[in-house]
């Protein structure tokens, strides 16, 4: 079983590129060779990959998006029937429509179609009419939530029995670090001792504007905020509140926080705040709650079932639910000790070993069959 993996949204990049579908396919490449399958992937020039997988690499210069897409639907093909891979994996909403070999496309939600004001228009348009194309091509359809798949089914009008839910995993550097260690990352990085992160891509469907509401609202004058996190798109309205309500003082944007720094920041927080409208999984909230601090997210989308028991649920469009939810967990020690053990707990549930086998799963299932009625 010969799979080719489309890695060219893998980025060296120290911005939003390199975080969310980066992570799923840097784990992807770690460890899908590990779990026995034959892997191939494909990449633009100069990025360097990780694990044991084969590489084919582009001289085009993929990190452009219009050039990969050009890629992705006119060249992926040509190199597909060269290699003669068994399957194509495109592992962020798209595969080649004119694939040669049969295809697993994976959805990670669909905000672009709930949301299309939130995006900007060639994103909304690349990303509405191919990836609805792409998961009708497929064979299988992999889904990173049970809430993923459902959307799916729904808004592309995809049969439910062609869909397969692979959660993401965890990775083990996320988990509760010495105290020493993390007294001495928040003197260097200026952190005060108490502080409510927020951490993920500055963009407008993570709801930060509200969260700088509620934020206003709690009674601790020595209390900080800290947005960390790649600027997106859209992201002025953040902003432009925290200068409406003068909150610049308490108010702290990091920026992009590299991968191996982002254990030290959740475990410096008192909370972790994530508040975000729509996701497909929400993998910032499992990342927390494997480092034992207490979250608060959203009650909607797939965040319930990425946080299962391990969180306090607010409604995401009430800034007072969100401002009542962080004086809970700002005051109330013993909710933060049942949530971080209940997170801790949750989190453990989840391995990039398990995502890989239960991926390899879903490559033999697509081999074995053309597409469910």
């Amino acid at each position: 079983m010969h799979i080719a993996l489309n890695a060219h949204l893998f980025s060296d990049s120290r911005s939003y590129r390199s975080a969310g579908v980066h992570q799923y396919i840097h784990h992807l490449l770690l460890h899908l060779p590990e779990a026995g399958c034959q892997l191939t992937a494909f990449v633009g020039p100069g990025v360097q990959v990780p694990g044991a997988a084969a590489v084919q690499r582009s001289r085009w210069s993929t990190g452009r998006p219009a050039v990969r897409v050009v890629w992705e639907q006119c060249v992926q093909p040509f190199v597909l029937r060269r290699l003669g891979a068994d399957l194509a994996h495109g592992p962020v909403f798209v595969a080649p429509l004119a694939a040669p070999c049969p295809v697993v496309v994976t959805v990670h939600d669909l905000s672009f179609v709930r949301f299309p004001r939130l995006f900007r228009p060639a994103n909304r348009l690349y990303l509405g009419a191919l990836t609805r194309l792409s998961a009708r091509r497929a064979r299988r359809i992999i889904a990173v939530s049970a809430h993923a798949a459902d959307e799916t089914a729904h808004l592309l009008g995809v049969p439910r029995a062609r869909i397969d839910v692979v959660y993401h995993g965890v990775d083990p550097q996320f988990r509760p670090l010495p105290a020493e260690t993390v007294q001495r990352f928040r003197a260097a990085a200026g952190l005060p001792e108490r502080f409510v992160l927020f951490l993920g891509t500055l963009e407008p469907r993570k709801n930060l504007a509200r969260l700088v509401e509620a934020f206003a609202r709690l009674r601790d004058p020595a209390l900080k905020l800290v947005i960390a996190g790649g600027r997106g798109w859209y992201d002025e309205e953040v902003y432009a509140r925290v200068d409406a309500l003068e909150l610049n003082d308490r108010v702290v944007f990091p920026g992009y926080v590299p991968a191996e720094e982002l254990p030290l920041w959740y475990n410096a927080a008192t909370v972790f705040a994530f508040p975000s409208l729509y996701e497909g999984f929400g993998m910032p909230v499992l990342e927390a709650q494997a480092c034992g601090t207490p979250v608060l997210t959203s009650d909607c989308s797939a965040l319930p079932e990425a946080a299962g028991d391990g969180a306090l649920l607010v409604d995401p469009l009430q800034v007072e639910a969100i401002a009542a939810g962080l004086e809970r967990l700002l005051h109330d020690e013993t909710l933060r000790g049942e949530l971080r053990q209940r997170g801790l707990a949750h989190a453990a549930r989840f391995t990039w070993q398990q995502t890989a086998a239960e991926t390899i799963a879903v490559y033999r299932r697509a081999l074995a069959g053309g597409k469910a009625a």
